[in-house]
């Protein structure tokens, strides 16, 4: 294992140290226990936004707190929830007395462990909704999951859902619009290597030199079947037709293409996969209104990518290009 680390149980601490000091200017960062708000949280009269789960997705979900988006991130240990003892002093730093919302993957330790901080805050007079995200469409349980896993589409249901509350929506309404970003969007993934847990040291999963795992979640878990490494059209073909299908995208849709890095992959290749994920989408008579392309939901170094759609309208249109300014996504100021 190569990795630039010192102690391999204090990369989060030390992480989000560092996080902290490289953005002063937009977030502060609570010791103990561990999280993450914005500057000025809790901002007056503002519904307020928080999300986490475990450590090693970067940039989500520290790198989008901020103006337009997150109010607080709890980041857990690598590929752990985050604990109900730091989830429920994050709710309390950003509750104006509007209430917050959390937006949940859907990984049953997040679902639990949110749940619980959720029912503490309300038993201190905080109002709080959760938005839980479920886009995966590769499969339906998993290692970590009772149903769909939370994964790329979660950056779109925090853009939206932040836009909503920063433009003065109320508890009710920004939860509406997150769980109507989640209802619209989905997504798959795909992995060409495992990547390596710092504390585990050794690679997640085998994969062959030759073979590729067609369905990967965000912690290296299982998806649909390995197969032989194919070149990028078929690969993005495998991944982009299920999700489209999932969605019932038709001619005349305007839909958001997402093309998303698992950590390890260059912008070069996710250019390639979205060039054929726009032609084919174009192919059904969609129309590609807005795109994401980078690394913004990860798995750590392992090489792969995911392609997310989310099915448009003119309202998710206007709050996806409203202001933002955080560490990891920032236009409009």
């Amino acid at each position: 294992m190569k990795k630039l680390i010192n102690d391999p149980r204090a990369v989060v601490d030390e992480s989000v140290d560092g996080f902290g000091l490289a953005h002063a200017d937009l977030v502060a960062v609570n010791a103990e226990p561990r999280f993450i708000t914005r500057r000025d949280a809790p901002v007056s009269g503002k519904v307020g936004l928080l999300s986490g789960g475990g450590s090693g997705h970067e940039p989500l979900h520290a790198g989008f707190v901020g103006m337009g988006m997150l109010d607080a991130a709890v980041p857990g240990a690598v590929f752990t929830s985050p604990t109900p003892d730091q989830i429920l002093p994050a709710t309390q730093a950003v509750d104006s007395g509007a209430g917050v919302v959390h937006i949940v993957k859907n990984y049953t330790g997040d679902v639990l462990n949110f749940e619980t901080a959720a029912e503490l805050a309300e038993a201190e007079g905080i109002q709080v909704r959760t938005v839980l995200v479920n886009d995966d469409v590769a499969v339906e349980d998993s290692l970590y999951t009772a149903g769909r896993r939370g994964v790329g589409g979660t950056v779109l249901v925090e853009k939206i859902a932040g836009a909503a509350a920063e433009r003065g929506d109320d508890l009710d309404s920004v939860a509406a619009i997150g769980e109507r970003v989640n209802s619209n969007v989905r997504t798959m993934g795909v992995a060409l290597s495992a990547c390596t847990v710092p504390h585990a040291g050794s690679p997640s999963f085998d994969l062959e030199d030759n073979e590729i795992e067609i369905g990967i979640g965000i912690h290296g878990e299982p998806g649909r079947h390995k197969i032989p490494l194919e070149n990028a059209d078929t690969i993005t073909d495998m991944l982009l037709e299920p999700v489209l299908s999932d969605l019932g995208i038709a001619a005349g849709d305007k839909v958001l293409l997402f093309v998303n890095g698992m950590g390890g992959t260059p912008l070069s290749e996710l250019y390639i996969v979205y060039r054929r994920a726009a032609r084919v989408t174009a192919d059904r008579g969609a129309t590609v209104e807005r795109s994401l392309v980078g690394n913004y939901v990860t798995a750590l170094e392992m090489q792969g990518c995911s392609i997310s759609v989310l099915r448009l309208d003119d309202e998710l249109t206007g709050l996806w290009d409203a202001p933002v300014h955080t560490a990891a996504l920032r236009w409009g100021v």
